[in-house]
């Protein structure tokens, strides 16, 4: 039976490079990943995959990279000058977190640098990259009223400290 949306869905899954076949990120033996269907809070290749599984179902799903993190653009990779990192100890390959121009969190990668400038790159790490998700629904409940509306899943085995549990 397929999932609808304002599901909250827990899974175990394993995420690999589709071209080198290198893990990058799994949670089996952990955790599952809990998420609520339909808010946009895992990639769009993956979600619309799980919309179509049911509880206790496992597959393997390829997310080409239009659906995950999207294509590459050549165009997100600026030079900049140094002193716009004075303090920085700059690494080749490190993150870096700033704020956009709408008071988001921007990510960048720093590509290279010299004494007078940083190329960074704003691409996520894995744009450009088909994504090959191992996945097990474990779990799929209705969302709360209030998980709806927030989008936040409520786990009510977990306190936030307040002494009420799951409140948080």
């Amino acid at each position: 039976m397929a999932i609808a949306d304002n599901k909250v869905v827990s899974m175990e899954y394993e995420v690999r490079d589709a071209a080198t076949n290198e893990v990058i990120d799994s949670n089996k033996g952990q955790k599952p990943l809990q998420f609520i269907t339909g808010k946009g809070q895992i990639i769009p290749g993956l979600e619309n995959k799980i919309k179509e599984m049911s509880e206790n179902e496992e597959a393997d799903v390829l997310v080409k990279a239009a659906e995950a993190y999207g294509e590459k653009d050549e165009n997100a990779v600026q030079t900049l000058p140094r002193e716009q990192f004075a303090g920085i100890d700059l690494q080749e390959g490190m993150t870096l977190y700033g704020q956009g121009e709408n008071g988001e969190t921007v990510q960048v990668t720093v590509k290279s640098f010299d004494n007078n400038q940083v190329v960074i790159d704003f691409n996520h790490p894995l744009a450009g990259k088909d994504l090959l998700f191992t996945v097990k629904i474990v779990g799929v409940r209705d969302a709360t009223p209030e998980e709806a509306m927030t989008g936040h899943v409520i786990d009510p085995n977990e306190s936030c400290g307040c002494g009420t549990g799951g409140c948080c």
